[in-house]
């Protein structure tokens, strides 16, 4: 083959649209399976965890429903990214949040692909934020300028925390258990909170209070600190109770929830320097509506003594697309084809 032949098969293979690819992103109570083309995500379906054994018996499900809505046009996916709210380190994969346990291998295996890609859920969102557009977002003030260094904390099932910095070779992210840092109080009642909740527990965490598991929790001290007897009640009733008004103790939980958080977000911004913003992540917070916009959370984003001059000038954004990591998973396919 003479050297110009080659170059136009080169350039052949480099215009070619690239294959789907299979996208996940599997939490501690629900996973989301999508259909990655050239980074786009469709045919977004949604399966509860505690339904399936585990990703592959999850796959195959989503995967033969697509085969049947897409008929001809369907081909197996050869490659995927998982985003799981995990930490992973080596080949077992274990969901904290989830009785799902399993090898990336094994997966990868039984799903017949060439790539598996296996990511900490919040790398996902975070490789999806410099992407992210304004009908995506609901800003305190101006919206987030992506650049430099961005954030992303999310209250979910868990407590998900990571950065994503920008360099000359594009995004790259920064994972990590943020969220299983320890919880810091900011005034006296605070402080009695914590106590509280430290005769059950003996390291209060952020996700022990600031998650869909640690809601409960934080209600059921605030109930004993205002000496209100109150039934234990799951995260989404006190929610429900919370926003309706009808019930004090689950409205005060609310209050303390967002001001607890935003001391929190604003502590991660100081740590990864988090100039170009944070967002806001996870399926609580978005629940909340303008309860959250109306409570001390920016407040108490940039209450930060000598420093609050320099959190002022971050903004902080809550993310309303609740796909949005599906969009980061198919990125990082993308970035590894590169």
């Amino acid at each position: 083959m003479t050297s110009e032949r080659i170059e136009m098969a080169k350039q052949q293979r480099m215009d070619a649209s690239p294959p789907p690819c299979l996208v996940a992103d599997i939490g501690g109570s629900n996973a989301r399976f999508g259909w990655a083309v050239a980074g786009r995500v469709s045919h977004v379906r949604t399966v509860a965890v505690a339904t399936c054994g585990g990703p592959v018996e999850a796959a195959q499900a989503y995967l033969d429903g697509l085969a049947a809505e897409l008929g001809p046009g369907f081909s197996w996916p050869r490659r995927a990214a998982f985003a799981v709210a995990t930490a992973l380190a080596g080949d077992e994969v274990d969901l904290i949040n989830s009785n799902w346990r399993f090898s990336r291998s094994e997966v990868q295996r039984q799903l017949g692909l060439d790539l598996l890609l296996m990511l900490n859920d919040f790398e996902a969102l975070a490789l999806s934020l410099p992407g992210l557009q304004p009908s995506q977002l609901h800003a305190h003030g101006p919206l987030p300028n992506p650049a430099g260094m961005l954030a992303v904390i999310g209250p979910g099932t868990g407590l998900g925390v990571a950065g994503v910095v920008q360099t000359a070779q594009g995004w790259l992210a920064l994972p990590g258990e943020g969220g299983h840092a320890s919880l810091a109080p900011t005034d006296d009642f605070e402080s009695a909170l914590l106590a509280h909740v430290r005769r059950e527990h003996a390291h209060v965490s952020a996700e022990r209070l600031l998650s869909g598991i640690g809601l409960p929790v934080l209600h059921g001290a605030v109930a004993a600190l205002i000496g209100h007897a109150s039934p234990c009640l799951a995260s989404e009733r006190i929610v429900e109770l919370g926003l309706s008004g009808a019930d004090k103790t689950c409205s005060q939980t609310l209050d303390v929830f967002c001001a607890l958080l935003g001391g929190f977000a604003g502590s991660v911004a100081l740590t990864l320097g988090a100039r170009g913003g944070v967002y806001i992540g996870g399926g609580i917070v978005p629940r909340l509506a303008n309860r959250f916009f109306e409570s001390d959370f920016r407040q108490r984003f940039e209450a930060k003594g000598r420093l609050s001059p320099y959190l002022q000038s971050i903004p902080t954004a809550l993310i309303t697309d609740t796909l949005a990591a599906l969009g980061g998973a198919a990125l990082a396919i993308d970035q590894h084809r590169a």
